[in-house]
C-alpha cells in the first residue's frame, strides 16, 4: 500500500543543513565585507553572489520550505514604511540630489566602513536572501 504524501517527509541533503550553510555564508560575507564600498569588486561579487542565489531560487535544486499562511490585515502597516523608503530612496537617487539631500544609502556609509560591520551586514543579507530562495 502506498503512503499519502502528505505523510512523507524528504531527508535533507548533507550541504542543505544550517551547519553547512551559516559557515558558507560567513565566509562569503567575510570576503564580501573586505571589499571597499561602492567599488567595482564589491559590485561584481554583489551580481556573482546574488545571480547565484536567484539561480539556485528559480531552478529545482534546493528542497523548498512550506509556503507560509496568508499575511493577516495588519501586515499592510510593515509594508507601508518599506513602500515609502523604497519611493524617497528611489526618487533622491534618480534626481541625484548629492550631498544637500542624500540617500539612506549615502548616510550609512559611515557606518559600513569598518570590514567587521561591512561583513554583518553581508551576512545578514545573504542569510535573509538564502531564506528566500528556500521558499
Amino acid at each position: 500500500m502506498e503512503q499519502p504524501r502528505d505523510l512523507t517527509v524528504e531527508a535533507p541533503r548533507a550541504w542543505d543543513r544550517p551547519v553547512v550553510t551559516v559557515p558558507v555564508l560567513a565566509c562569503v560575507s567575510l570576503v564580501g565585507g573586505q571589499l571597499p564600498s561602492f567599488s567595482a569588486q564589491a559590485n561584481l561579487w554583489i551580481l556573482g553572489t546574488g545571480g547565484a542565489l536567484i539561480w539556485l531560487g528559480l531552478g529545482n535544486r534546493v528542497p523548498r520550505r512550506p509556503a507560509l499562511t496568508r499575511l493577516g490585515r495588519g501586515a499592510i502597516w510593515w509594508v507601508l514604511p518599506v513602500a515609502v523608503f523604497v519611493v524617497f530612496e528611489g526618487a533622491t537617487f534618480v534626481m541625484s540630489a548629492g550631498d544637500e539631500f542624500p540617500t539612506f544609502s549615502r548616510l550609512a556609509d559611515p557606518l559600513l566602513e569598518d570590514e567587521l560591520v561591512r561583513s554583518a551586514v553581508w551576512f545578514g543579507w545573504l542569510a535573509a536572501f538564502w531564506g528566500l530562495v528556500r521558499r
